[in-house]
C-alpha cells in the first residue's frame, strides 16, 4: 500500500512539474506573440497617419490615387508579412507546450 502511495505521490509530482513547464513555455510565447502584435498595430497606425497627411497634401486626383494605391500595397504586404510571423508564433507556442507531455506520450506507446 506505501509503495502505491509513493508511485502515486511520484506520478503526481511529474504531472505537476509537467504542466508547470508548460504554462511556462504558454506564458513566454504568448508574451512574445501581444509584443510581435503591440510593435505591429502601432507600426501600422504610424503608417496609416503618415500616408493621411500625404494624401491630404496630394495636389492633384492622380497623385492621391498613386498615394493610396502605394499605401494599400504597402499594407497588404505588411498585414501578409506580419501574420506569417504570427503563425509561426503560435506554431512555437504549439510545440514548446505540447514538449513536456512527449514524455508520457511516448510512455503511453
Amino acid at each position: 500500500m506505501v509503495k502505491n502511495l509513493e508511485d502515486l505521490q511520484q506520478v503526481s509530482k511529474e504531472n505537476i512539474d509537467m504542466a508547470m513547464k508548460s504554462f511556462g513555455a504558454v506564458s513566454k510565447s504568448a508574451q512574445a506573440i501581444v509584443v510581435e502584435m503591440t510593435d505591429y498595430s502601432k507600426k501600422a497606425f504610424e503608417e496609416g497617419t503618415a500616408a493621411l497627411e500625404k494624401l491630404f497634401g496630394a495636389k492633384s486626383l492622380e497623385k492621391a490615387i498613386e498615394l493610396q494605391t502605394e499605401y494599400a500595397k504597402n499594407a497588404y504586404e505588411g498585414f501578409v508579412a506580419e501574420a506569417t510571423k504570427i503563425g509561426e508564433l503560435y506554431a512555437d507556442l504549439a510545440k514548446e507546450s505540447y514538449k513536456p507531455f512527449e514524455s508520457i506520450m511516448a510512455k503511453a506507446k
